[in-house]
């Protein structure tokens, strides 16, 4: 069986990235409470991924596009979001307002839940790819994201001004709706970029789903 034929090599190197980068971003954070709430997403994921990684192993693709996530939530959360160097500079380079570094946590938001949700739906689901899986697809991706604003909304109602840092709102009162266009967008670009590789991995993993079937997006 498949299960038995697993390697864990891709979630071991995951691990190996993301115990380092846990312990680089939260050496000395700029705000302790803000870093526990931008990692706690990779503190629930790396658990889950071993717990459920002999009965259901992920896609190449998913794995890695999950551990590149996890570090885009290490390094804000390390920062903040709005103050992350990297923004900084893209910010100076494009002449923007705003550090940047929010938007593109929020894109990754889209992005990569796009293809775990996609191989979800098609393994578990058994739904075949076309527009009524994509459709789901990105209905749960701005789920998700309206998920985030509400755990943010309460932050903030529970700490008050403590909980700014954490917004990285950044003075736009527009802040929240561009959030989830950010997360909509991702999503759409990760279907249109990736699916025909996510359905070729799909189709080796050979789990549920037959190659042949494996068509559009």
């Amino acid at each position: 069986m498949l299960a038995r034929r697993h390697s864990p090599r891709g979630l071991l190197l995951l691990s190996v990235v993301w115990l380092g980068g846990l312990a680089l971003s939260g050496w000395r954070p700029y705000d302790r409470a803000t870093w526990w709430m931008e990692v706690a997403p990779v503190l629930i994921a790396l658990p889950l991924l071993w717990a459920t990684a002999r009965r259901f192993p992920l896609t190449p693709l998913a794995l890695g596009l999950i551990g590149f996530h996890g570090l885009v939530l290490m390094l804000g959360g390390a920062y903040t979001y709005a103050r992350v160097p990297v923004g900084f500079a893209v910010q100076d380079w494009l002449g923007l307002a705003r550090n940047p570094y929010d938007r593109l946590g929020h894109l990754m938001q889209g992005f990569v839940p796009a293809v775990v949700l996609r191989e979800l739906l098609v393994r578990l689901g058994r739904l075949r790819p076309g527009p009524l899986l994509s459709t789901l697809v990105l209905a749960c991706c701005l789920a998700v994201s309206a998920a985030y604003e509400l755990i943010e909304f309460a932050a903030a109602l529970a700490l008050g001004q403590g909980a700014d840092e954490f917004l990285g709102t950044q003075g736009d009162p527009w802040d929240t709706q561009w959030d989830m266009l950010m997360c909509l967008i991702g999503a759409v670009a990760a279907l249109l970029l990736l699916t025909s590789l996510h359905n070729r991995q799909l189709g080796r993993l050979g789990r549920q789903v037959r190659p042949g079937r494996l068509s559009g997006i």
